[in-house]
C-alpha cells in the first residue's frame, strides 16, 4: 500500500542512524581544529562575498551554509552553549561529535540505543556532579582570578596579543555592573556594558570609559558639543515635515499659495524645536531624521542634537542618562529627560555620555584596530569573555583548564561505570572516553603526540593531580590552575548537559521521512547520501 507521495523519501533503522550519526559528526569535524589556543582560523565567504575570519565556534558554524536537519541540530547546541555560558561552543559541540562517534560504535555491538541513551543521561549526571565537586569556588572580588578566566577566554583569538589589557579592562567592566541582591549572590547585568569599534589604531589603545559613547557628529556646525550637566531628550520621532500616508496631489494656481504651503511646513517645524525648547532639554539624540531647518532653529537655541542615533544605542542611553525615549513631542515634559555630562572628541569624533548620579549604570569599552577584520574578530573575543568574566561572578566556580578537569572527569566516570549494570555501563564508559576527545584535539592543534600527552595526563590524575592539564605552549603536563588557565565551572557543566542531551536526540531517531529532498532550505544540493537518495551536507557540500 502506498501511503507516501512520489516525491517523498524515507530511511530506516540503521541506515537512518548512520545518517544521522554521520551529519552530526561532520559538523563537529568542521571546528575541532579551533580548539584551544593554538587552535587554527576559519575564513567563511557568504554568498554575497563578505568575509569572516574567526575561530569562534558559533560564528563559524552560524555563517556556514549548513543545509541538514541533523546537522543544524548540532548547531543548536553551540548556539545554546553561547546564550547560556558565552563561551566553550566549541568544547560543547566537538564533545557532541564525539559521543555520536562512541556511540556508532557501540550500535555496531548490537547495543540498542535505549541503553545507550539511559547511560549517557546517567554519564552526564554523573559529570555534572563531579564538576560541582572538583570546581574550586572564587570570591567575586578576585580580580586577579577573574582576569585569568578572561585571558584564559581570549588565548588562541586575535585578542591575546594585548589579552592583559582587555583583561582588565573587561574585569572592571563587569565589576562595574555587578549588584549583590538581597541573599547574598552577585547579579551581573551586562546589558550595562556596551562594546564599541574603531578602526586605524592598536587594539592597546582600547580603553573602558564611563557611560555611553556615540559615533555620530552634531547636525549643524554652530551647536555646542560640550555640557557639564545637560538635561538630554531622548528622541524616537522625526524632527521633519509631517507626511501624508497615502499619495496626494494638490494644484495651485499662484506664488501666494506656494507659499502658504511652504509657511506651514515651517510653522511645523518651528512648533517641533519649540516643544524640544519648553520642555527644558539641552541635548537631543534623535533616533530619525532632523530637518535642515529644524537644525537651524535647534543650533539658535544653543541645543545639541545628533540624528541615526542607533537604537541599541538609544536604550543604551536611557540606562546611562536616566528618563524615557519619547514617541510623541505632543506628550514631551521635563519628566521625560535624563541628565549627563557630555564632550566631544574632536580626534576620534566620538560623543562621550556619562550619567550623573550613583543610579546611573553603563560603561563603554571602545575596542580599537588596525581593520575592519581585525576590530571584528577582537569584539567577539572580547564578547565571549566579558560573558565568561560574568558567568564567574554570578555563578562562583571555576576549573583548572588545559584539559585538566577533561581527564578528571573521564577517569571518575570510568570508575563510577563499575557501579552501573547491564549494557548502560558501556555507554557510560563511551560517555568518558568522549571527554578525553579534549586534551587529544588540544594536543594535536599545538602539533604534539596526542597519544603520549594523553598518557602523561592520566597518569598524573592517577596520582591524585587533579589540576593536572596539557600546557601546550611547552609541551609540558603541569598544574593548569595555578598557571592562571582558568575556566568557569558552569560552561563546562552547560557543556556536558547540551552535548549530552543534543546526542540523545540524534539517537532516538530511527525513521526519517521528508516530503522531498532531506534539507532545510529545499535545496537540490548533492553530497553522499544514504539510502534512498537522501540529500547531503547541503552547503557543507561533501569535504567535511
Amino acid at each position: 500500500m502506498i501511503i507516501m507521495g512520489e516525491d517523498a523519501q524515507r530511511v530506516k533503522d540503521r541506515d537512518a542512524q548512520e545518517y544521522n550519526i554521520n551529519a552530526a559528526r561532520a559538523v563537529a569535524e568542521a571546528v575541532r581544529s579551533t580548539l584551544g589556543p593554538k587552535g587554527m582560523d576559519k575564513m567563511l565567504v557568504d554568498s554575497m562575498g563578505d568575509v569572516t575570519i574567526t575561530n569562534d565556534g558559533v560564528t563559524i558554524l552560524k555563517e556556514m551554509d549548513i543545509d541538514n536537519p541533523t546537522a543544524e541540530m548540532i548547531v543548536e547546541v553551540a548556539e545554546t552553549q553561547e546564550n547560556e555560558a558565552g563561551d566553550g561552543t566549541t568544547t560543547a559541540v566537538a564533545i557532541a561529535g564525539e559521543l555520536l562517534k562512541n556511540a556508532q560504535d557501540l550500535l555496531e555491538q548490537d547495543i540498542h540505543p535505549t541503553a545507550i541513551i539511559k547511560g549517557f543521561h546517567l554519564a552526564s549526571q554523573k559529570a555534572r556532579e563531579e564538576v560541582d565537586n572538583v570546581a574550586e569556588t572564587v570570591d567575586p572580588s578576585d580580580e586577579e582570578l577573574l582576569k585569568k578566566v578572561a585571558e584564559t577566554s581570549m588565548t588562541g583569538k586575535s585578542s591575546e596579543l594585548n589579552k592583559e589589557l582587555l583583561a582588565e579592562l573587561i574585569v572592571d567592566a563587569v565589576s562595574g555592573v555587578t549588584v549583590e541582591a538581597d541573599d547574598g549572590s552577585h547579579v551581573v547585568d551586562l546589558e550595562n556594558v556596551s562594546i564599541e569599534t574603531q578602526t586605524g589604531r592598536s587594539a592597546g589603545e582600547s580603553e573602558l570609559l564611563n557611560g555611553a559613547v556615540i559615533d555620530k557628529d552634531a547636525v549643524h556646525d554652530d551647536m555646542p558639543t560640550e555640557f557639564d550637566e545637560a538635561d538630554v531628550l531622548l528622541l524616537n520621532e522625526p524632527i521633519e515635515v509631517e507626511e501624508a500616508d497615502v499619495d496626494t496631489q494638490v494644484s495651485i494656481d499662484s506664488p501666494d499659495q506656494l507659499q502658504k504651503f511652504l509657511d506651514q511646513e515651517e510653522k511645523q517645524l518651528k512648533d517641533k524645536v519649540q516643544k524640544i525648547v519648553d520642555s527644558g532639554a539641552d541635548v537631543v539624540f534623535c533616533q530619525k531624521g532632523i530637518d535642515d531647518m529644524a537644525q537651524h532653529y535647534l543650533a539658535k537655541e544653543g541645543i545639541l542634537a545628533v540624528r541615526r542615533t542607533k537604537k541599541s544605542d538609544m536604550k543604551f542611553l536611557k540606562n546611562v542618562a536616566g528618563g524615557s525615549i519619547v514617541s510623541d513631542l505632543d506628550s514631551l515634559t521635563d519628566r521625560d529627560l535624563g541628565t549627563a555630562s557630555i564632550r566631544r572628541d574632536g580626534e576620534d569624533e566620538l560623543f562621550y555620555v556619562e550619567g550623573l548620579g550613583d543610579e546611573r549604570h553603563g560603561v563603554t569599552m571602545l575596542l580599537r584596530g588596525s581593520t575592519d577584520h581585525v576590530v571584528d574578530e577582537l569584539e567577539r573575543g572580547v564578547e565571549d569573555a566579558l560573558d565568561v568574566v560574568a558567568t564567574t561572578v554570578s555563578d562562583g566556580r571555576v576549573l583548572a583548564g588545559g584539559g585538566a578537569i577533561e581527564v578528571e572527569l573521564a577517569s571518575r566516570l570510568r570508575n563510577y561505570a563499575d557501579s552501573v549494570s547491564g549494557r548502560e555501563q558501556l555507554a557510560v564508559e563511551a560517555f568518558a572516553d568522549a571527554f578525553e576527545l579534549v586534551p587529544r584535539v588540544l594536543a594535536e592543534n599545538a602539533g604534539l603526540d596526542s597519544i603520549d600527552t594523553l598518557v602523561d595526563l592520566r597518569s598524573a590524575h592517577e596520582d591524585g593531580e587533579t589540576h593536572a592539564g596539557l600546557n601546550v605552549f611547552t609541551g609540558e603536563v603541569e598544574n593548569t590552575f595555578e598557571a592562571g588557565i582558568v575556566e568557569p565551572a558552569h560552561a563546562k557543566e552547560q557543556a556536558i548537559s547540551s552535548a549530552a542531551e543534543a546526542a540523545n536526540l540524534v539517537l532516538k531517531i530511527d525513521d526519517i521521512i521528508a516530503a522531498g529532498d532531506l534539507s532545510t532550505s529545499g535545496g537540490d544540493d548533492e553530497g553522499g547520501a544514504p539510502a534512498g537518495g537522501m540529500g547531503g551536507m547541503g552547503g557543507m557540500g561533501g569535504a567535511m
